[in-house]
């Protein structure tokens, strides 16, 4: 029975020794640090003296230093866009095939598992090499009786979490760790469907690094078309946003050596590494992204590979905000955790986090704002019969950024084999300002709620048999067919800033 007036840090701090990294490197503890307090005052301290001394200035000095963040954005995504162009070459196979131990953990899902086992069996890996485990919790009843009743091949068991806080995916996956055998682990979603080759080629390449410091390999997501109606326009802009990020952001990211964050799903880590850093934060929504800048501040590289997994579309708007305010929630977790020792990241470390988490926590809170704007400024003009008084540097910034957020939606598209069309440029904006709404629901949740896990529903795909990958008649090859190039890199990952 636990201690009467045990405080919420004393329990907090507990569990993150058990469950995760120390609590100092733990979205468990909130507050700000003294490094955070310092930067916060000289901020205040700098713009209340800019308004006292220079008030006229002010908000001119705002605007171009607006305009200079995003111009930087926009650059920073047409050197990732060139610099994701050339894919590293296919390694060797290793001599010996390492064992893989592969975490599926599942929540509330007890009508997708049977379909994620099919999914599963199709790994194309030594069976003898493989132990995998589907990490379900104990007040789960009906997931765990689908999971027991699903045609399991000999290395896929059934692994219950004990009850415990907070009931979050990363906790499951620690639990998971300690029983994990593999010299390499992969982790993956409900409603994945991995190409069947992809743990091959990651043991290849962990192999084939001549430095001995890649400590995860992020494979490509790629959105499959939905059997659903009434949730188009959301279907194709995530489907969109997420070639952006998987086909181009990261595999550039990756070509200059930089970190990122990680998606949620398919990432394939090394075991040793794993435990050396503390496994996953419990605390943190999108445990994902924290963890590759720690891997990174404890001197690991990461790196990308081509063959992808599947995922669908969260459906329309009442399936989408929920999973993007917890992604935004997550990104502020993990802003505010990697900022309490910026340093230890190094100056391309802090880089990389700026222009991913923080460049698009930024975008995300102003695209709304920005498109009322140009709207507001659009109609006072043709109401009054005069042309739009738009600044010109704003305006140039403006179109560089849509240009070049356009620009990396159409070639990672393409790449990825999505549809990807004027039209949807065209209506891009539109998903963009609903970025705002998720923005703003998450940094209230971040107040009231911090830890709590917005879970997103997911249901069996429509002819989901045997040999389906979630498209009626359509397999895997089917589907990679018409992604000509495969050049691909990973939960998304932090929303790229558009603008």
């Amino acid at each position: 029975m636990e201690q009467v007036g045990i405080s919420a840090l004393e329990r907090r701090r507990r569990d993150a020794v058990r469950y995760g990294p120390a609590l100092e490197q733990s979205a468990a503890m909130r507050g700000l640090a003294p490094v955070q307090v310092v930067a916060v005052i000289v901020a205040v301290a700098a713009s209340a003296l800019a308004l006292w001394f220079y008030p006229a200035s002010l908000a001119d000095g705002l605007v171009v230093a607006a305009a200079g963040g995003f111009l930087a954005v926009a650059v920073w995504r047409i050197v990732l866009i060139l610099a994701s162009a050339r894919p590293a070459p296919a390694p060797p196979p290793p001599a010996v095939w390492p064992r893989y131990t592969l975490l599926a953990a599942l929540y509330d899902e007890a009508e997708i598992v049977g379909q994620l086992v099919e999914r599963l069996s199709r790994i194309d890996y030594p069976p003898d090499r493989l132990q995998g485990f589907l990490v379900l919790e104990a007040h789960d009843h009906d997931t765990i009786g689908a999971a027991l009743a699903a045609p399991r091949p000999d290395w896929l068991d059934v692994l219950v979490t004990p009850p415990g806080r907070p009931q979050t995916k990363p906790r499951a996956l620690n639990f998971a760790l300690t029983h994990a055998t593999g010299e390499l682990l992969t982790v993956y979603d409900a409603e994945d469907a991995p190409d069947p080759g992809q743990l091959r080629e990651a043991a290849a390449r962990f192999a084939d690094d001549p430095g001995g410091r890649l400590a995860c390999l992020q494979a490509p997501l790629r959105i499959r078309p939905a059997s659903r109606a009434g949730s188009g326009f959301i279907d194709r802009q995530f489907a969109a946003e997420y070639a952006s990020l998987f086909e181009t952001i990261l595999p550039g990211m990756a070509r200059l050596g930089l970190p990122f964050p990680l998606g949620g799903t398919s990432n394939h880590f090394r075991v040793d590494v794993l435990r050396e850093v503390g496994g996953w934060d419990a605390w943190n929504v999108t445990e994902d992204a924290d963890l590759g800048f720690r891997l990174w501040s404890r001197g690991w590289r990461l790196g990308v590979m081509t063959r992808p997994t599947w995922e669908t579309p969260p459906g329309g708007l009442a399936h989408w905000l929920p999973q993007r305010t917890r992604w935004l929630k997550g990104y502020l977790q993990t802003w505010g955790v990697h900022t309490r020792e910026p340093w230890r990241l190094g100056w391309r470390g802090a880089l990389a986090l700026l222009m991913t988490l923080g460049a698009g926590l930024v975008s995300a809170a102003i695209h709304g704002l920005t498109l009322a704007w140009v709207a507001a400024t659009v109609l006072v003009s043709a109401m009054a019969g005069l042309p739009p008084e738009t600044p010109v540097l704003a305006l140039c910034v403006l179109t560089l950024g849509t240009a070049s957020a356009w620009l990396s939606c159409a070639i990672g598209a393409r790449r990825a084999g999505a549809p990807y069309k004027v039209g949807d440029m065209l209506r891009a904006p539109a998903y963009w300002a609903l970025l705002s709404l998720a923005f703003a629901h998450a940094a209230w949740r971040l107040v009231l709620d911090p830890f709590a896990w917005d879970k997103t529903p997911h249901s069996r795909d429509a002819g989901s048999g045997p040999e389906s990958s979630g498209v009626p008649g359509e397999t895997h090859d089917t589907l990679d067919a018409t992604a000509p190039l495969r050049l691909s890199a990973g939960h998304a990952a932090a929303p790229q800033p558009v603008a």
